[in-house]
């Protein structure tokens, strides 16, 4: 009888206990709050399509998205594709020469979006709740940096009066990369290898990715796009493709995906938050998704573009210049690699979360993460290897990055990541 009571009065407390948690959840927002916010992030679907990996797409009239819930985009008139993409060249089709369907994210085995709309993955309750406020929802934490006195992986090469932002550590994040700066790029693009890496935390990332970037370290200006495994903002394990803006160094502008307003997306074909179909394997297939960044001198606005699989080319949307006080001109930094955020990066403990495949970067091809055919364009109006370009890792002992060239005469492909935590080197 004492046993049995025992037991029971110790599932009695943890019972108490996650009540307890759930009212502390719920005591950062009300209700009326949580309602009121899904309300502005879910638009009135045309269509709702039910994906195998549990999200749900809402099909949106493409003339009510989120975007044009951002002041400076109350007036804006939808460029419906880039300038410089003749409309010869143009498709929002997912086709392959022998015309099947080409799946690349898991919704699409489920159902299409019809003309005139944008799919958008919908927001749920327990999405917000995972947050820390309703308004931190789908941002990164604000960006705090830092000046590095470790000079050894830092750039080699420095330009005047340009925006130095990636010479200095971020608080909280760790990354290997590939970085180029110059006077004006309108354009980065790279094939990027995509992989499923552990996240040990709750509240960690990891990415592998393309910024670019323009503006002071503090107020620094971004657009960024790739894969991403992000569990507390999608609430699985599972990797995403993702895209990011920020004017002003991750503080109050711009968010992932279409959480908030500023992206305007004109492809009915992605969404931009969903779950990959298939990722890369060790000494397996290799799944690589080809990302664009360019500039349109209609506007100044940054397109993004992607090539799925080596299929097809799609326009996704743009981030308008109107956002952006020197994006809009052009960038000058442009960067190529992986991130990992987590409270637990630059200490010890260090944590587990994983970068690019988990695997460190010499081990390269079919095991380590890798970026190819690395471009930028710049007033040449032609896309090529960066020169200058460096390689650096924040954290070289834990994530690793390497540039290899494998004969002489050929171009480098970079390799960059590694399994975070390790007893003898990252502890």
């Amino acid at each position: 009888m004492e046993k049995g009571t025992s037991y029971s009065t110790v599932f009695s407390l943890v019972a108490i206990f996650f009540f307890a948690l759930g009212i502390q959840v719920e005591a950062r927002a009300s209700s009326l709050e949580i309602d009121a916010k899904l309300k502005l992030l879910n638009k009135p679907a045309v269509k709702t399509i039910k994906s195998e990996d549990g999200d749900i797409i809402d099909c949106v009239d493409i003339y009510k998205q989120p975007a044009f819930d951002h002041p400076a985009l109350k007036n804006h008139r939808i460029q419906m594709r880039p300038s410089f993409y003749p409309a010869s060249q143009y498709s929002s089709a997912k086709n392959d020469e022998s015309g099947k369907s080409v799946i690349f994210q898991t919704w699409q085995r489920s159902g299409t979006c019809p003309d005139g709309t944008i799919p958008i993955r919908r927001i749920r309750k327990e999405d917000l709740l995972r947050a820390d406020s309703l308004d931190q929802f789908g941002r990164k934490p604000q960006g705090q940096f830092r000046n590095s006195t470790n000079t050894r992986n830092r750039p080699k090469f420095h330009f005047p009066n340009l925006s130095t932002t990636t010479a200095n550590e971020v608080e909280n994040s760790s990354r290997s990369y590939l970085m180029t700066i110059g006077n004006e790029f309108l354009g980065a693009q790279a094939d990027i290898n995509v992989w499923n890496p552990a996240v040990a935390l709750p509240d960690d990332f990891t990415t592998g990715q393309i910024w670019v970037k323009n503006g002071d370290d503090q107020t620094f200006e971004s657009v960024e796009a790739g894969w991403i495994v992000n569990p507390k903002l999608y609430g699985d394990a599972a990797t995403h493709f993702f895209i990011y803006w920020t004017a002003d160094a991750y503080g109050s502008t711009g968010c992932f995906d279409l959480t908030c307003s500023g992206f305007v997306q004109t492809s009915k074909d992605v969404n931009i938050g969903g779950i990959f179909d298939h990722v890369s394997s060790p000494s397996g297939d290799q799944v690589q998704l080809t990302v664009v960044l360019i500039r349109d001198n209609e506007g100044g606005n940054w397109w993004l573009k992607i090539v799925p699989d080596n299929v097809t080319t799609i326009a996704v949307g743009y981030w308008p210049g109107d956002l952006f006080r020197y994006l809009s001109e052009c960038a000058r930094t442009a960067q190529w690699g992986g991130e990992v955020y987590s409270l637990q990066v630059r200490t010890s403990p260090h944590t587990a979360t994983a970068m690019g495949s988990g695997s460190l970067a010499s081990n390269k091809y079919g095991r380590a993460c890798y970026i190819n055919n690395v471009r930028i364009m710049d007033n040449s109006a032609s896309f090529k290897y960066p020169d200058p370009a460096s390689v650096t890792a924040d954290e070289p002992a834990c994530y690793t990055a390497l540039n290899y060239v494998e004969r002489s005469g050929a171009e480098p492909i970079f390799f960059f990541g590694g399994p975070g935590q390790d007893p003898t080197y990252c502890p």
